[in-house]
């Protein structure tokens, strides 16, 4: 038996090698598979449109990042509405994330980071493609709704180291990155502003290409990914990030 994996270019290829015809019929026999993503087999490149100073960080439909997290379920409606926004410029980056569809409020706890609910983002800024283990260019935050402050009731980011890297970024200033949220009666929605600084290497005049990937921790429906999910270890891995362009409008 032949074994297939993801390649640089995103395709299905046999380690024996084989003729495309073979590496097709083995890419759909893949996808046929229920619990396997469709996602995975595909390389994801978006747009992220420029954001000027004078727009105040508000940023409209053009902004919106498609997801794909109902391509690798098999009950869509078992999934929270999430309406994700990225923008950019030369000084910083910009996230608008709305949550809707939740009957409980955000369960966040800064002593259990990892599974609070909230949005956890990882950033490349050199989006390197052929590598399975983070480089000093690669970053992990999560934003959490709730969970600081005297009452937890305040907003919180926070940095993650990532798992297995082979370098990690300069020391993350998480206290200059600006956050504020608002928690509504089924959801709730976060806004933040990354300053360039903060994250190593980010220049996007000279490297345009950002790996980027997402994912929406939620203790009521579980966590949904931007591109993959679990078992597949997305949130080390550069290699199943997709990439954001950043461009200026024509």
């Amino acid at each position: 038996m032949r074994r297939y994996q993801k390649n640089a270019k995103g395709y299905a290829s046999s380690q024996g090698g084989s003729s495309p015809l073979v590496r097709t019929c083995a890419l759909f026999s893949l996808m046929s598979i229920p619990e396997f993503p469709k996602s995975f087999v595909f390389r994801f490149c978006f747009h992220c449109n420029y954001l000027a100073s004078s727009q105040n960080g508000e940023m409209d439909e053009s902004f919106r990042i498609p997801c794909f997290d109902s391509w690798n379920v098999s009950d869509p409606t078992r999934l929270l509405s999430v309406d994700f926004r990225i923008g950019w410029n030369e000084k910083a980056l910009f996230l608008s994330v709305a949550v809707s569809g939740k009957t409980q409020s955000p369960w966040c706890r800064l002593t259990h980071p990892e599974e609070s609910e909230g949005v956890q983002i990882c950033l490349d800024t050199r989006d390197v493609r052929n590598v399975h283990r983070a480089t000093r260019y690669c970053h992990r935050f999560a934003f959490l709704p709730l969970g600081y402050g005297p009452e937890g009731k305040e907003p919180a980011v926070l940095w993650f180291p990532i798992h297995r890297a082979k370098g990690n970024p300069n020391p993350v200033a998480v206290k200059r990155i600006a956050i504020q949220s608002d928690i509504l009666s089924n959801g709730y929605r976060l806004a933040a502003k990354i300053p360039g600084d903060v994250l190593t290497g980010y220049d996007p005049l000279e490297h345009s290409r950002l790996g980027f990937h997402y994912s929406i921790i939620d203790k009521e429906y579980g966590t949904q990914p931007f591109l993959v999910g679990s078992p597949f270890p997305y949130d080390q891995d550069p290699s199943m990030w997709g990439t954001l362009e950043c461009r200026r409008a024509k």
